[in-house]
Parts: C-alpha cells; sequence; structure tokens
C-alpha cells in the first residue's frame, strides 16, 4: 500500500506502512472490491486527513472511530462530509457546541477540510468501511496504522491538544504525554457528540475556546474554527 499523503509523514510511519499487517489490509481490501462490495471514502479519499494535514502542522487531534457508511459521506475526514450531503447528527451537535462555547454559527454544510488545512488532523481509528454495515472493517489492520499515527502526533515536541471524544477515543490518551505528566500536550475528554450520549457532558464541554485557550498560552496560533460558506 502506498497511499498518498504528506511527505513529512513519510518517516515516522514507514516502519507501519511496511508491516505485514497492511499488506494483510490492502489485501483484504482488494479482495472486498473484487467482490463488488461498495466500501468508503473512495480509494483517492482514504489517507486524505494524512495529506491536507502535514505533521510539522498538526496542532490539534480529534479521533474519530469509523467513516460514515452511507453513500457519498466519507471522504478522508473524521466527522466531516462532502458538500450537499445533510450534515450527520454528531456533527450538527458539534456545531451547537461550537456556537455555545464560541458563537460561531453552524455554516450549510459538514464539509471539514478548512480545519484539516488549519492543522486539525481529523483521523479516524479505521480508515475504511464498507457501504451500510458500521465497524464492517475493524480489527483488519487500520488501528495499526493509526495508532502509528497518533503515536508520531504524540511526540511532537511542539503543544498539541487531543480531543477524544467518547470512550474509544479516550482509550488512546495512553500515548499521550501531557503538561501534567512533564510533556508537551494537553488531553480534553468528553463523551461522543452523538444523539446518544451528548448530552450526558459533551454540551457545555467547551472544546474549541479550551484548546485555543491552551494553544495561545504555550505560544501557538489558535485554530480559526469558523467554516466559510463557500
Amino acid at each position: 500500500m502506498t497511499p498518498r499523503i504528506d511527505p513529512s509523514w513519510m518517516a515516522p510511519l514507514a516502519e507501519a506502512l511496511a508491516c505485514p499487517s497492511m499488506a494483510a489490509l490492502d489485501a483484504f481490501l482488494a479482495a472486498e472490491a473484487a467482490a463488488g462490495k461498495a466500501i468508503f471514502p473512495p480509494a483517492a479519499d482514504r489517507f486524505r486527513a494524512l495529506e491536507l494535514t502535514p505533521l510539522p502542522r498538526v496542532k490539534v487531534l480529534i479521533l474519530g472511530q469509523d467513516p460514515y457508511h452511507g453513500p457519498g459521506q466519507a471522504h478522508g475526514l473524521a466527522f466531516s462530509v462532502q458538500r450537499g450531503v445533510k450534515v450527520p447528527p454528531s456533527l450538527i451537535n458539534i456545531y451547537k457546541e461550537l456556537d455555545a462555547d464560541l458563537g460561531i454559527a453552524p455554516p450549510g454544510h459538514g464539509h471539514l477540510e478548512h480545519w484539516a488545512r488549519a492543522g486539525v488532523l481529523l483521523l479516524n481509528t479505521v480508515m475504511t468501511v464498507e457501504s451500510g454495515k458500521a465497524a464492517s472493517h475493524r480489527a483488519r489492520g487500520w488501528e495499526r496504522f493509526t495508532d502509528a499515527v497518533i503515536r508520531a502526533v504524540a511526540a511532537k515536541p511542539e503543544p498539541v491538544v487531543f480531543l477524544l471524544w467518547g470512550a474509544h477515543a479516550q482509550a488512546k490518551a495512553g500515548f499521550v504525554r501531557t503538561v501534567e505528566q512533564g510533556g508537551a500536550h494537553l488531553v480534553l475528554a468528553a463523551p461522543h457528540p452523538s444523539p446518544l450520549s451528548a448530552y450526558k457532558g459533551w454540551f457545555g464541554s467547551r472544546p474549541f475556546s479550551r484548546t485555543n485557550a491552551f494553544l495561545a498560552s504555550h505560544g501557538v496560533a489558535p485554530v480559526n474554527w469558523a467554516l466559510p460558506d463557500a
């Protein structure tokens, strides 16, 4: 597997890309496609997060689980959908908290590429899914690769904020050495923004203002979270 990613990721991820589990994953995806199964996102978009956000520019990591499994939704960025696609419920709740936290009104779309280009790595721990079958590609090899991505970000000497929403994402907190632990980073954990858990502490968690306050206090330019409509 030779992904289309920014060159800054190649050295940190070389071992993960060359491991047998990635070859097995590649073979699995090829077999699924040959069997006529629809796989999301399309192959050209599977590594979009690592293409748009170079490692040196990462200042925030938002960790998702699986891509959306509906046609036309997933395009390689966690929580994001293509323009013209209905905004999913979890992203609606993210927008609600963004408005409550920073007074930023939601845009008329769910396309988060602006965040990715601003240094927000929108990473799913599993990077493909079969159409209509949530979690269908878990334990196929993606997790080892994306763990390597998280570790590469956690190894940065510059401050990074890790936004870990839900138990699945919070299980990766052990990869991160925070300021309190003598490291450089901040972990902000909260319930997942899905309708099933958003009212259990996601709303009111203020992840966006807290992220920017931490970055600014460490001499890093804050993120412009406003998403353009155009």
